[in-house]
């Protein structure tokens, strides 16, 4: 069993930044995949990006590649989202995810553990 407990969501004017964590307990937090999702009202939770076990490989959504980084810190047994130049459009609840197995999932449906996610909302 893994717990994750996501922090440093807030509302934020557009153009702003956020740097949202994701802190893990319980299993060895090395041996999962972590990912990022949103979601927005009314909206499914969609893929925003992940992280390899080792933090040694990256993939983002479209719609944050440039503006979005995701980290991880496992001697912390955290990761991280640092999100720059944030839009209206990126507001949302975002959770973070971890992922066991092999590959590193975009599906949310792969992911194993969730947690309880954190508000972000952007202003115009």
């Amino acid at each position: 069993q893994v717990q994750l407990v996501e922090s440093g969501g807030g509302l934020v004017q557009a153009g702003g930044s956020l740097r949202l964590s994701c802190t893990a307990s319980g299993r060895t937090f090395s041996a999962y995949h972590m990912g990022w999702f949103r979601q927005a009202p009314g909206k499914e939770r969609g893929f925003v990006a992940a992280i390899s076990r080792s933090g040694g490989r990256t993939l983002y959504a479209d719609s944050v590649k440039g503006r979005f980084t995701i980290s991880r810190d496992n001697a912390k047994n955290t990761v991280y989202l640092q999100m720059n130049s944030l839009q209206p459009e990126d507001t949302a609840v975002y959770y973070c995810a971890a992922a066991g197995g092999v590959v590193m999932p975009l599906n949310s449906g792969r992911y194993d553990y969730w947690g309880q996610g954190t508000q972000v909302t952007v202003s115009s």
